[in-house]
């Protein structure tokens, strides 16, 4: 029989301003797909976090879910026959893991099994560690976010970073909470390599300054940037946005030495698989990342954490009055708890 499917927005007022180099907001509107039998049967749910870095909007994703809609979406019921209908109707990234996740829960709860088994891959952790993200503000304001987000209680922490005032908000942090390892994300803020570099070089100066990883600092439009940047940096040279649904991992292993994937890039849960198991066999070190999500996203996202070295998976942290309560975090580890996968929303068990 046909499979029910339904989209509904939700507006996600946000706990604090998220500033990143390409823009700013206080709220974000995601997408939360269901797929089931109706009332009768199990039911699964994926989200979308749409991305303007990508073109991607509300608005956009919806028109396009209604156009699948038109197209026979409710006629596709196997994982492998959604996946050639979607390479043929090309949607969004983020809906496109909106919808394959939806499906990959409802298939797991129809049949038994947990989200890990029915993709194949190792179960996660009990507890995975994950970063919480620093947004770019006024160097003045950084000890007071620390102190109003107990951000001392997470081992690991991403710092927002641009040109104008990078290196004063990693001077700030320094003081406020020295030698914390440090994950330091440009998205994309740099021109050119060697306007990176002295930057690099300035920041190597901080008394108790503890880099991780630098993450996309330079435009992913810029590889003979990146080739040149892979053996100057002082620190490890991660992609993100440099690495979508495809990659050729060759290149990319000539300018990285680790990639970021996030499921809503990649488009689904076993293209995510795919984007790290080529990571891994190019020798590049493997991280998962997320958008600003509920803790249904990242609940999926913690789903292949065991394929991961790294994890920044704080974006339902970001959520002010968060919906569903499908993941917990104490001291800087992440739980995903059970999930009833109900008719009307996904409930932790």
């Amino acid at each position: 029989m046909p499979l029910t499917w339904t989209l509904t927005a939700h507006e996600l007022p946000l706990r604090y301003t998220w500033k990143i180099a390409r823009n700013a907001s206080t709220t974000k509107t995601n997408l939360l797909v269901s797929v089931g039998e109706g009332a009768a049967g199990p039911t699964g749910w994926g989200e979308a976090a749409p991305n303007v870095r990508y073109g991607e909007t509300p608005e956009k994703l919806t028109a396009e879910f209604d156009a699948l809609l038109k197209a026979g979406l409710a006629t596709f019921s196997t994982l492998p026959a959604l996946e050639e209908f979607l390479d043929a109707q090309a949607p969004a990234h983020a809906l496109r893991f909106a919808l394959e996740s939806a499906l990959v829960h409802y298939e797991a709860s129809r049949t038994g099994q947990s989200v890990a088994a029915w993709l194949g891959v190792p179960a996660p952790a009990r507890r995975v560690p994950t970063a919480f993200s620093l947004p770019i503000m006024e160097p003045g304001a950084v000890a007071g976010f620390v102190a109003s987000q107990q951000m001392s209680r997470f081992p690991l922490l991403k710092i927002k970073v641009n040109q104008e005032s990078g290196y004063d908000l990693l001077r700030a942090i320094t003081q406020v909470l020295p030698g914390r390892e440090l994950l330091v994300d440009g998205n994309e803020a740099w021109a050119d390599a060697d306007s990176l570099l002295q930057f690099l070089e300035r920041i190597q100066t901080l008394p108790a300054l503890r880099v991780r990883l630098l993450e996309q600092p330079l435009p992913a439009a810029c590889p003979a940037d990146y080739r040149y940047l892979r053996g100057r940096s002082p620190y490890p040279v991660f992609a993100d946005e440099s690495v979508t649904d495809t990659a050729d991992f060759t290149a990319i292993a000539q300018q990285f030495h680790g990639v970021n994937m996030k499921l809503m890039k990649a488009g689904g849960y076993r293209n995510g698989i795919r984007l790290l198991a080529q990571t891994r066999a190019h020798g590049l070190q493997t991280m998962l990342g997320c958008m600003v999500e509920t803790s249904l996203g990242i609940w999926s996202a913690l789903q292949l954490s065991s394929l991961a070295d790294v994890c920044d998976l704080d974006g339902f942290l970001i959520v002010r009055d968060e919906p569903f309560g499908l993941v917990q975090e104490e001291n800087g580890l992440l739980t995903a708890l059970p999930v009833a996968w109900t008719v009307t929303r996904p409930v932790a068990g």
